[in-house]
């Protein structure tokens, strides 16, 4: 049985911006966050983003946290209002798509770097790294393949900085989780 941490240390330690302390609170509360989208959303890739993008913006603002709130209820409000704000914009993108007739269409060419990595004999780990959503496969490729900065890929993908290190802290945990099941 997990022990529960300390959350008034950690969100102390937070805004004294220990790195640590942000990774223990992402990893606590993740599955509340993501629960709680779930339910909103009825689509796992879209809870997933809000609740990167929550996790970025309750990072980003820590300073701001009142104690009088529990921990869990402030990160529930920011995702609310984080999904309510996507809600609008994509209704608004929508309707801008919808009246000039454009449809998007995913490419599915393998990259450059699947390439190279086959070529190099690492297909076990490209196979673990596939498995992963295709946002989070983005930010490992573009960070350990291309060996871009937080900064680069922010630029990038369009995401703000503590998104992507958010997303990208996510995205190791789970490969971690991957490599670690298929080693059993």
């Amino acid at each position: 049985m997990a022990v529960k941490p300390n959350i008034d240390e950690l969100i102390f330690r937070a805004k004294q911006s220990d790195q640590k302390a942000f990774r223990i609170l992402l990893n606590y509360f993740w599955e509340d966050v993501y629960k709680f989208q779930l339910k909103r959303t009825k689509d796992a890739y879209e809870a997933e983003e809000v609740t990167v993008q929550t996790f970025a913006r309750a990072f980003d603002r820590i300073e701001t946290y009142e104690e009088t709130f529990k921990f869990k209820t402030w990160l529930i409000t920011i995702s609310k209002n984080i999904h309510i704000d996507l809600t609008r914009k994509q209704k608004l993108k929508t309707s801008e798509i919808d009246s000039k007739g454009v449809s998007q269409i995913a490419d599915i060419e393998p990259t450059v770097e699947d390439k190279i990595i086959n070529e190099q004999n690492l297909s076990n780990l490209l196979r673990q790294i596939k498995e992963l959503q295709p946002h989070y496969r983005e930010v490992i490729e573009l960070r350990f393949f291309k060996e871009m900065s937080y900064k680069e890929i922010a630029i990038r993908t369009e995401q703000p900085l503590t998104n992507v290190k958010v997303r990208l802290l996510r995205a190791k945990k789970l490969l971690a989780e991957i490599i670690n099941q298929k080693q059993k």
